[in-house]
């Protein structure tokens, strides 16, 4: 896990994403991309080359600032700007550096806000195939023990899909739990499990449930887990779920760090 993406919005608590991203990157001695998007229009009779430097170092500026609020505590940190819009900023990035984890925030970690992620956190996992972190806010880094990693179907195309789980798991010493829900109109090859995922399981259990959200919120209570690690796929943990790019608290909310891991096709 050499390159990770830390994505700066307007939020004012920036800061202590980056800050998360931080510990977790001298953990696996990574380097930090701190990135900012912007977009910039331009109207008749005003120079686009003007304007966007302008934007582009006011971006920078804010970055700075962001900085200053953090302990870097040795990790080398880059400012990767990008003009245009997030999704295909992600992928230039990640065509020129080579991501290998996006860290994000949920939009709040406030009981009366009503989003679990807002747009631009949900369009960066929906839209990409990096895998993503969302941390929320003020989460300590601390040893992820115990990982739960839940899905629909256990079917894995491909194995590499699983390294940042992998990577996880052998720095801490996880636990990893197996949680297969199955769902009205299951089918039989959604049970049978990739063995890959067998292989770095301590245990695995079968739950029924009317949805995979009510399946696995059962068991982040019983187990209480320092880590979740789901699967963004057309027929996976979210089936419906990723096809917006805003996700109610209704529909899902974790309070503990949640690993989206992407088996679409790069």
């Amino acid at each position: 896990m050499k390159h990770i993406l830390v994505p700066i919005g307007i939020s004012p608590d920036a800061n202590h994403t980056l800050q998360y991203a931080i510990d977790f990157a001298k953990e696996f001695s990574s380097k930090i991309f701190l990135m900012e998007v912007f977009s910039v229009s331009v109207g008749a009779g005003k120079s686009l080359t003007n304007v966007t430097q302008k934007v582009a170092e006011s971006g920078k500026e804010r970055m700075k600032e962001v900085l200053e609020k953090v302990d870097s505590k040795g990790v080398e940190i880059q400012i990767a700007s990008y003009n245009g819009n997030i999704e295909d900023g992600l992928k230039s990035i990640d065509k020129e550096l080579g991501i290998d984890l996006i860290i994000v925030a949920p939009r709040s970690n406030d009981v009366s806000e009503a989003q679990y992620l807002g747009n631009t956190s949900g369009r960066i996992i929906k839209r990409t195939n990096i895998p993503t972190l969302i941390v929320p806010k003020g989460t300590p880094i601390r040893p992820l023990n115990t990982i739960l990693t839940a899905f629909k179907s256990g079917v894995l195309k491909r194995k590499r899909i699983l390294n940042p789980l992998l990577e996880i798991r052998n720095k801490f010493d996880a636990k990893v739990n197996l949680l297969l829900v199955k769902t009205p109109g299951y089918t039989d090859d959604d049970l049978q499990v990739n063995t890959a995922l067998m292989d770095i399981s301590s245990q695995m259990t079968m739950a029924e449930a009317p949805t995979t959200y009510l399946g696995v919120l059962e068991h982040l209570q019983s187990q209480h887990p320092d880590l979740l690690c789901v699967f963004r796929r057309k027929r996976g943990f979210f089936k419906k779920l990723w096809e917006k790019n805003t996700i109610p608290k209704a529909e899902f909310s974790a309070r503990i760090p949640v690993l989206v891991l992407s088996v679409k096709k790069d």
